[in-house]
């Protein structure tokens, strides 16, 4: 992704697929991720073992981008996100927030998260 506005898309795309492994590709090397406010996980299998809880879930995502900001190869990207629904397990589920996400970029890989923190603003 050449954009930093497609980052966030690109997740939800993956996300929906339910592709673990092209979720964490997504991914720089010792990213951060908050799955949830006040508890970041850091490290490819607490990253990986985080996503998974919320693909658990069973239901797609939906993503908005609200702002992107770049200055060379860092960004910020915000958006907006919700996961709603009847989950797996039969539960109702409503989750969302916005996002507060570093990302840096380089040619081989383009965009891709330093730190995920889905639950940015709280």
């Amino acid at each position: 992704m050449t954009s930093l506005d497609q980052l966030p898309a690109e997740f939800a795309r993956r996300f929906n697929a339910r592709d673990l492994a092209a979720l964490t590709a997504l991914n720089a090397p010792g990213a951060v991720f908050v799955p949830a406010p006040g508890q970041p996980v850091t490290g490819d299998e607490a990253v990986a073992g985080a996503l998974e809880q919320f693909l658990a879930i069973g239901l797609p995502i939906s993503m908005t981008v609200r702002n992107v900001f770049v200055n060379g190869s860092v960004g910020l990207a915000i958006a907006d996100w919700t996961l709603e629904g009847t989950a797996a397990d039969g539960s109702q589920v409503s989750l969302g927030g916005s996002t507060a996400d570093v990302a840096v970029y380089d040619e081989e890989h383009g965009w891709r998260y330093a730190i995920d923190n889905p639950f940015g603003t709280v």
